[in-house]
């Protein structure tokens, strides 16, 4: 019989089978793993060809399956060795290349994830065909391959089947070498209910009608064409009751998105982005597309935001399918950012793929850099190279701590590759490689990324065989430099100071770390003063001549001579330098005095998200930023409105005095107040997107941090309107509306949100929905909200995010902590691994010194071993808050009572 390898106990005498028959099963036995590395596989056999066929029952939540895997033995062995998690093996046999087929003994290695094929006898060189057969449990937890279901219009509960491999869990859905560098090509063969759409990566190459048995359900056998050279964590399929868009011609590959019925009319966005991000990348490469068709698949219920399977791209729905005219800007940014990011992948990923998992930061940070590029050419208006800003102050948050990670580091294990997939490896990953594209020249950073790709091009490598490529194409030290940020956590502080009568401009570089005790001061995180080699872009004005430099800082300081004594400096020009910048007083104030007209809106962006890391970091007071902010209220860039706002509600969560919190919110009211009567409350037909989504972020703004009573009275109205005539409203204020009337509402506007959820016209409407009821500040609202987390009426892949939403709750975080803590092994139990760490970000807003012993003694008594570095981070944040908080509150609530 076959055995479960999760369910396996004990030791088994093996015996050995005869040559295999259509109903026997080899004997299998579990042994305990004995190795020098316990998770990476010895290549005495390479496959490379897997025929696969996959017979899923949803209703069941099963499958049965078998593979012929066509491998070269390399050197003599006794057994092959593969990668196999919770799959019963019912029959095993190997073909050796004189043609004999050998039955063979399948031992189970649990600990490991591995079966043992013995074939009795050793196995020479040469080509062999491994036989299997064996049978698995769809997942319940979104990995591997799994069931998502939806109500469907009759009322009916309705299933679709669905793969997520990667990192490591291809294992669970078949025997595999299930490792990067073991790339093969795959034949996938689908066996499903008649009726039912079946997806995989390569374009479908035959169908057959199968005889089915008397009252048995028909079957339909779908064949598809051989996959490309790729690794396993790439194959994909999707089998369910699901409708496909029209088909759209991107230079020659056919583009489709694979969706519920009824949403079609969500699809048409989807199918433009990929058609023009085909093109984008095929240009940009100089490499055509690797598949025979792309397929896009917006999937109910799925861990993450999206996965490059080539040819076969999942996504979450609410980032594949959206009504351009009822979406916010931010929402139809989030699609087109996705799509293009998954996109990239298909080059650099899947045609060059890393050889182990420490070198994933590769993969997603290119592909980061690359939808940034693939958005702005395809809305130059949406300005995504600003916007982008956001995203590098959140990589800087975290590697700010002492607890920050070099962006490549050794991986080991399973659940070390899936800790990979944090904000160092996209955002700071990403920030490096436009720092070294800005610096070095776009055009000389894309010939070495062209050289790169098609030097490697169906192959593996490591992360050195990219900057050996940008190397021979700008003649430039890449490597010595990139390596300074890639291979060290953290990042420089530049100082800028003008000395010798104002002749010469000095730059100097130290680490930057957050005040993460009750004390003041920096942070340190290695004993020796870090160095990097610092590539800088410099804008100097004397008065009349402006001029922009580029140099390189290789120590501690870097001396440049000016013809004339500067005016102004910009020590990192458009913002593309991923560092922060400290100038001295009267630079910063001449910089301040011209942001509006001389500096662009990341430059001005810069200079507030810098002033607030050093309040975090103990160098400057939240007072003296509170005097800053007023200096930018002629302020008209969404982004540098954004980084005001978030600044605005840190400040927020500091006032806690009576007196000085009237005066705080009319301090919030008086700064927003212009510039969202310049704007006006309702949009103008000439507004771009980027004004129609400020006129949101002040409103919220003005709503919530300002409690303004007027802006809760007018956000009931536009909610109302809204809901009677959705494009009667202006996207970003229907948004804005729902923000604000959940940070004040009651009972009835809880009970409508929560109802509206289930029959929300686009996903964009229904996460805007249940996201809000977590803002809701009555205990017994936010504990509804929780307890949906746990009861099913929230899918799996939102429950942790919300629950990360409620610890951030100004007035009901502790509640929420509480109801993390006493749901501990159910939410680990119950939810994707993945997210468990993320939900735990939430704790950093839980600045309450008793609250914060509580979480403290906590997580000294629970892990979470595949994100043991990311909750370890979150904690020392929320020290960080603490010190915060230790340090400004008094003086903060004390400015403020006075004014």
């Amino acid at each position: 019989m076959g055995l479960s390898l999760d369910a396996m106990s004990g030791e088994a005498s093996p015996v050995r089978t005869p040559a295999p028959a259509h109903n026997q099963s080899p004997t299998t036995r579990t042994l305990a793993f004995v190795s020098n590395d316990p998770y990476r596989l010895d290549r005495r056999a390479v496959p490379h060809h897997y025929d696969l066929r996959i017979e899923p029952d949803a209703d069941e939540g099963s499958f049965a399956g078998s593979v012929i895997i066509e491998l070269d033995v390399v050197t003599p062995c006794d057994a092959l060795v593969c990668n196999a998690a919770d799959l019963a093996i019912t029959d095993a046999w190997i073909e050796t290349p004189s043609g004999d087929r050998r039955a063979a003994t399948v031992s189970l290695i649990p600990d490991a994830e591995r079966i043992s094929i013995d074939p009795g006898e050793t196995l020479h060189p040469g080509a062999h065909r491994l036989h299997l057969a064996f049978r698995g449990r769809l997942d319940g937890r979104l990995r591997g391959l799994y069931r998502s279901s939806w109500t469907g219009e009759d009322g009916n509960q309705q299933h679709l089947v669905v793969t997520q491999f990667e990192p490591t869990d291809a294992r669970r859905a078949f025997p595999c070498w299930d490792e990067p560098s073991f790339k093969a090509t795959f034949g996938v063969t689908l066996v499903v209910p008649h009726g039912h759409l079946a997806v995989s990566n390569a374009a479908e190459i035959e169908r057959r009608q199968l005889t089915s048995t008397e009252g048995a359900d028909p079957k339909v056998e779908v064949c598809f064409a051989n996959t490309m050279v790729m690794s396993t964590y790439l194959v994909a399929f999707v089998v369910g009751p699901l409708e496909v868009s029209e088909t759209t011609d991107a230079g020659g590959v056919p583009v489709r998105i694979v969706h519920r019925p009824g949403m079609a009319h969500l699809a048409n966005y989807g199918r433009e982005v990929s058609a023009f991000c085909l093109d984008y990348f095929t240009d940009y490469y100089g490499i055509p597309y690797p598949g025979d068709k792309l397929d896009l698949i917006a999937i109910p219920d799925f861990a993450f935001g999206a996965m490059e399977n080539l040819g076969c791209v999942t996504f979450r729905e609410v980032l594949l399918l959206v009504d351009p005219e009822e979406a916010t800007q931010p929402e139809l940014q989030n699609v087109t950012d996705v799509i293009a990011h998954e996109l990239a992948h298909m080059w650099f990923g899947d045609l060059v793929t890393m050889d182990w998992w420490e070198g994933i930061w590769l993969n997603e940070a290119f592909a980061t850099f690359m939808e940034m590029a693939a958005t702005d050419a395809y809305r130059p208006d949406w300005d995504r190279w600003t916007s982008f800003g956001v995203a590098r102050t959140a990589a800087f948050d975290v590697d700010a701590l002492r607890g920050t990670r070099p962006v490549e580091f050794p991986v080991v294990s399973p659940d070390e590759a899936e800790a990979m997939f944090d904000i160092l490896t996209y955002e700071k990953g990403a920030a490096v490689l436009r720092m070294l594209e800005q610096w070095l020249g776009p055009d000389g950073f894309r010939a070495g990324i062209r050289r790169y790709l098609a030097q490697h091009a169906y192959a593996n490598t490591k992360t050195s065989d990219l900057w050996d490529a940008l190397e021979a194409s700008t003649g430039m030290p890449v490597r010595h430099i990139a390596e300074s940020w890639i291979l060290q956590g953290g990042f420089p502080l530049v100082t800028v100071d003008l000395v010798n009568e104002g002749r010469t401009l000095r730059l100097g570089q130290e680490p930057f770390g957050y005040a993460g005790d009750l004390g003041e001061g920096e942070s340190e995180s290695a004993p020796e003063p870090r160095r990097w080699q610092v590539p800088v872009i410099v804008t100097q004005n004397d008065g009349s001549i402006t001029t922009v430099e580029r140099e390189l800082i290789t120590d501690s300081s870097l001396d440049i001579q000016l013809v004339e004594p500067a005016r102004w400096i910009i020590a990192n020009t458009e913002g593309t330098g991923f560092y922060r910048v400290a100038y001295a007083p009267d630079l910063l104030d001449a910089l301040v005095a011209r942001a509006s007209n001389e500096l662009s809106p990341l430059e001005r962006y810069g200079i507030i998200d810098d002033a607030w890391a050093a309040v975090l970091a103990g160098r400057k007071s939240a007072v003296d930023v509170l005097r800053l902010l007023p200096r930018f209220s002629d302020e008209d860039d969404l982004t540098v409105w954004q980084r005001v706002v978030g600044v605005l509600d840190a400040i927020d969560r500091l006032v806690d005095d009576p007196e000085a919190l009237i005066q705080w919110q009319g301090t919030v009211t008086a700064l927003l107040t212009p510039a969202f009567d310049r704007l006006g409350t309702t949009a103008r037909h000439d507004d771009d997107d980027r004004s129609r989504q400020l006129r949101g972020t002040l409103f919220t703004a003005l709503g919530t941090i300002a409690a303004d009573p007027a802006t809760r009275i007018l956000a009931r109205d536009l909610y109302a309107a809204a809901c009677a005539a959705p494009t009667s409203v202006d996207p970003a204020m229907s948004a804005a509306a729902i923000s604000v009337i959940a940070s004040s509402g009651g009972r009835e506007a809880y009970d409508d949100f929560a109802h509206r959820v289930a029959d929300a016209p686009t996903p964009q409407d229904e996460m805007r929905l249940l996201t809000a009821l977590a803002d809701f500040e009555e205990p017994e609202l936010l504990e509804e909200t929780m307890t949906m987390c746990l009861d099913g009426r929230v899918r799996t892949q939102n429950a942790p995010y919300l629950l990360r939403r409620a610890m951030a709750n100004k007035t009901g975080g502790a509640r929420a902590w509480s109801f993390v803590a006493t749901h501990w092994d159910t939410i680990n139990q119950t939810f994707p691994t993945n997210s468990i760490a993320r939900m735990v970000e939430g704790i950093r807003y839980l600045d309450q010194p008793e609250i914060a012993s509580l979480v403290f003694r906590f997580f000294a008594d629970h892990e979470v071993p595949q994100g043991d570095r990311l909750v370890a981070q979150h904690l020392e944040r929320l020290e960080v808050a603490l010190a915060l908080r230790a340090r400004s509150s008094g003086p903060l609530n004390h400015e403020l009572a006075r004014r």
